[in-house]
């Protein structure tokens, strides 16, 4: 398995050994654990803008109706001041 070397400061790394002591888990096991939390939660994040992405331009039509004060406008549509 590929592994990666990651330094910490010595406060930093006093606190991680502290939370892995208290967890009851190993600083090795601590920082993977965080590490594939934030994979995880990157991923849902990527994910869950996709599907925004998808729902907003099949209902593109309806939003621009709901906010038409937010539609750019077309060309030759400009403000004249």
């Amino acid at each position: 398995m590929p592994a990666l070397n990651v330094e910490f400061s010595d406060r930093e790394l006093e606190d991680l050994r502290q939370i892995a002591k208290e967890r009851g888990t190993s600083m090795k096991a601590l920082v993977r654990e965080a590490a594939a939390a934030d994979i995880a939660r990157h991923r849902a994040l990527q994910e869950g803008a996709e599907a925004f992405r998808r729902f907003f331009s099949a209902h593109a039509d309806e939003f621009a109706a709901a906010f038409p004060e937010d539609e750019q406008p077309t060309k030759g549509e400009g403000r004249v001041g």
